[in-house]
Order: structure tokens, then C-alpha cells, then sequence
């Protein structure tokens, strides 16, 4: 089963395009997330998993992969929780992928599935236009 969702990482004052690429498969249970994702984005992983049990929802024991795109471009920040929280739930079939292709998904998660500001919200709505989304959340 997969799954991706758009997201995107501000570097400077501009927002660059990131695609996040869920795989869950069979093998050990875990979560293994690939990209060149710096710390802050790694321990996504555990707050995505947090919000998604305190919102009712339990992921399969399977193992899953995060691919963030492009693997070049250094990953910063909290903003992809959303992105992922969404992606995961696709991928395992309690939402529909439909509408993921054209909306954009920026956001940190609180341990309760609260969604957090983050920064560089303008630069992201810009890139999203020009990549021809028509919604974010």
C-alpha cells in the first residue's frame, strides 16, 4: 500500500517542493524515514504516531517507509507532520488519497493531533500556486 502527499521546506525566504512517499509493507513493525531529513524532522515520526493514536486512529503493525522528495534537498523543521499524518492514513486506507494530488499539507502536529503554526506559510502558498495546487491545509 502506498500513499503521497505535498509538502514543502523554506529555504531562505523561498519554499521548495517536497513529496512525501508513504510505503507500508510487510516486515518487522517500524517506521523508517529516508530524505535527508535533519532532526527536527526525524522525530516526526514519533509525534505523527502520537497525534494519530490520541485522534482514535492505530497503525497496522507493518512496516512502513518515509520517502521525502527530492532526497537532495536538506529537510528542516516540523512541517511535514501533516503531510505525513495524511499520507499514512491514505497508505493504510482510512482516508481517500482523491483530493492529496492538488492540496498542499503544511502543518506541526501536537501530541493530541492539535495542528501547529509553522513559519514560511506565504513562501509555501506561493510555490504551491505555481506548482498548480489548488488547496492547503
Amino acid at each position: 500500500m502506498s500513499a503521497r502527499a505535498h509538502a514543502s521546506c523554506v529555504v531562505g525566504i523561498e519554499a521548495s517542493p517536497v513529496v512525501v512517499e508513504v510505503h507500508v509493507g510487510k516486515g518487522l513493525p517500524g517506521m523508517d524515514l529516508v530524505g535527508l531529513p535533519e532532526a527536527a524532522v526525524k522525530e516526526s515520526r514519533v509525534r505523527v504516531k502520537a497525534a494519530l493514536s490520541a485522534c482514535g486512529y492505530e497503525l497496522p503493525p507493518r512496516h512502513v517507509v518515509l520517502n521525502l522528495a527530492p532526497a537532495d534537498l536538506r529537510k528542516r523543521g516540523a512541517t511535514f507532520d501533516l503531510a505525513i499524518a495524511v499520507a499514512l492514513l491514505a497508505a493504510n486506507g482510512a482516508c481517500a488519497p482523491n483530493l492529496l494530488d492538488e492540496t498542499l499539507l503544511c502543518g506541526e502536529l501536537s501530541l493530541t493531533g492539535e495542528l501547529r503554526r509553522v513559519r514560511g506559510v506565504l513562501a509555501q502558498l506561493v510555490m504551491a500556486r505555481a506548482r498548480g495546487l489548488s488547496r492547503a491545509i
